[in-house]
């Protein structure tokens, strides 16, 4: 509900008693729909993506339920809102921590593995327009190298990109072993990563420079 437009509506109407301005002001005009309600409500086909799951609290992934059991949203002002046409739903996870049983048993697996070389070269080159292939082939293999080590948390794509970014803002063409020290902390952010990554870090050669 939107607690502004329900006391601009009160303040209006002073001359009415409580039980009507109370069934007025928790009607559906005051209602704060967002995106779960507007998607059950939409009448068009929808897609209802639901990004890193395992980052939300558990009273959301308790309302999640009953949209993805029943395809309705249950207010204590309006009752239960149902489905005009049941969107597509979409949940992405990283696996941050676990989910509940009951969630997991309304959600068909999708197990996606990180992009091989060529593919997240080229995700580099499109999102960070001025960066070499040359730097983004050898920044993808420096990154795909960090992930077959024990970390704490392996580099994603967004971490390949930051890198590639702040290299490129810096002036920097290719990858050393110095460069390297001074810029790794883009892609590792923890301290016990960043010094595994070090001792057993090598740095493929720059292709420019065979």
């Amino acid at each position: 509900m939107s607690p502004r437009s329900q006391l601009l509506r009160i303040q209006a109407d002073t001359g009415r008693g409580w039980e009507e301005a109370h069934d007025d002001i928790f009607g559906r005009d005051f209602l704060l729909t967002r995106p779960l309600l507007e998607a059950i409500s939409s009448a068009e086909p929808t897609v209802l993506l639901i990004d890193e799951i395992d980052k939300v609290d558990f009273e959301f992934e308790a309302l999640l339920l009953e949209v993805l059991s029943d395809f309705q949203v249950t207010t204590p002002e309006l009752g239960t809102v149902a489905a005009v046409r049941r969107p597509y739903v979409v949940l992405t996870s990283n696996n941050t921590r676990e989910l509940s049983e009951a969630l997991k048993r309304r959600c068909l697996y999708l197990h996606m593995d990180y992009p091989d070389v060529e593919r997240e070269r080229d995700i580099v080159l499109a999102r960070v327009p001025g960066v070499s292939e040359q730097l983004a082939e050898q920044l993808v293999r420096i990154v795909r190298s960090l992930r077959q080590l024990d970390l704490r948390k392996p580099p994603a794509i967004s971490e390949t990109l930051d890198w590639a970014q702040a290299l490129l803002e810096l002036g920097h063409d290719a990858v050393d072993e110095e460069t390297a020290k001074a810029t790794l902390s883009v892609v590792l952010k923890h301290r016990s990563d960043l010094a595994k990554a070090l001792q057993h870090l090598e740095i493929p050669p720059n292709p420019s420079l065979n």
